[in-house]
């Protein structure tokens, strides 16, 4: 696909020698220096559908200045957990050219991050709030940024981070740049929010338009839970024979401590990744996760865009999402790169309206979903829990990463 050769050996030293259809779409697109939007389902490659042909460009494009320590690009994502994941893939993919990359995020040492970028770097990934700080003190050059790209654009371009977002704009304005923005969704507001700072962008879809937003090879499992006997719930789940890695979502920070400890102390090995723990503990849970040792990790929606691990085998909504967009995102850590996954979603009784609006915008058709208990037969049959399951599996543990409290 007229991709460099370096590039291609160094993912082939991976494994990945086939593109997904995002990536096949996208690369001679963007390879040419098009400005784009690339949509498609969580899990089906979209890193590498910007990765790959930004790294070629910065490395050999005709149009991109010479590499001088000053960067050539930028990938603004919405989460510390995201950039460090996206970061990590592109230093595979660039492992046999020099192109040197550097992680901007808070929650790291700030000094270490400066000395990064005196040392000179070709392609900073990092959040907003890092990047304008270390802009604003003349630390990070945005002069000669010839790629940009926004991951996870529909939150990049939410209310939220906007704001931040226009400013980084401001400072790429006297810069002529190729623009990309990735996303699973694209509401039609942030397209044509888009459009306005693009320069005729093709908007590409790997899925057909009446695609469901969710995998086909996830299998989704809803029913009500009573808020008292949801822990018995999951704990039993937690216990089905071929339960592999397992993402458990709450809705607040408190619940996921809570849950997290709750679990250890009924005997699972677990972590907790949420907004009241200092980011290495929140990296520490993170790689425990992703190299096996901690199978189980409670979050909060701040890790639902910042996991890309292949072989989640189930996900579980101990709380109901916000929305229906952060339902999408959730159960796509699982059923990715086609695997298949299972993705369950406990509706308290006073979460039952917040389900119903879910159903509806998503067309699951399951807007009274059964009312089970730990010990109802049809959800130790439908789940496959071992008849003699019970709510402990072994001695109190302490969760991973847990003596890492914000200060």
């Amino acid at each position: 696909m007229g991709v460099a050769a370096e590039i291609c050996d160094a993912l082939a030293a991976r494994g990945i020698t086939h593109t997904f259809a995002i990536q096949e779409l996208t690369l001679p697109i963007a390879l040419n220096g098009t400005d784009l939007i690339g949509q498609a389902r969580t899990g089906m490659g979209k890193t590498y559908g910007f990765g790959v042909p930004l790294l070629d460009r910065v490395f050999d494009a005709a149009d991109v200045p010479e590499l001088d320590g000053s960067p050539r690009a930028l990938v603004v994502v919405p989460t510390r957990e995201l950039a460090v994941q996206v970061a990590n893939d592109l230093s595979i993919a660039a492992a046999q050219i020099p192109v040197r990359i550097a992680t901007i995020l808070g929650g790291r040492d700030f000094e270490a991050q400066q000395e990064a970028l005196r040392a000179g770097v070709d392609v900073v990934v990092g959040t907003p709030g890092r990047i304008l700080d270390l802009y604003q003190r003349k630390n990070l050059r945005l002069d000669k940024v010839s790629v940009l790209v926004l991951d996870e654009a529909d939150e990049m371009l939410d209310l939220g981070f906007l704001p931040d977002v226009e400013k980084i704009l401001a400072a790429l304005k006297d810069s002529p740049h190729q623009t990309m923005l990735f996303s699973a969704t694209m509401p039609g507001a942030i397209v044509r929010l888009a459009r306005t700072f693009m320069n005729r962008p093709v908007h590409i879809r790997a899925d057909a338009e009446s695609s469901a937003p969710t995998h086909a090879s996830t299998q989704q499992i809803i029913f009500q839970a009573h808020r008292m006997d949801k822990l018995p719930v999951l704990s039993r789940i937690l216990q089905v024979p071929e339960r592999g890695r397992t993402l458990v979502f709450t809705r607040t920070k408190r619940t996921a401590a809570q849950v997290a400890q709750d679990l250890a102390d009924l005997g699972f090995t677990v972590g907790a990744v949420h907004g009241d723990l200092n980011q290495q503990a929140r990296e520490q849970a993170l790689a425990g996760f992703r190299d096996g040792t901690v199978p189980i990790l409670v979050a909060t929606d701040v890790a639902s865009r910042g996991i890309d691990v292949e072989d989640v085998t189930h996900v579980i909504n101990y709380q109901v999402p916000d929305d229906a967009m952060t339902y999408v995102h959730r159960i796509g850590r699982t059923g990715r790169a086609g695997h298949s996954g299972t993705a369950i979603t406990l509706v308290g009784y006073d979460e039952l309206l917040k389900w119903q609006g879910i159903n509806s915008e998503l067309g699951l058709e399951q807007p009274e979903p059964p009312q089970w208990f730990s010990t109802s037969p049809e959800f130790i049959d439908k789940l496959g829990v071992p008849a003699d399951a019970e709510d402990s599996v072994g001695p109190k543990r302490k969760v991973a990463g847990s003596g890492g409290r914000r200060r």
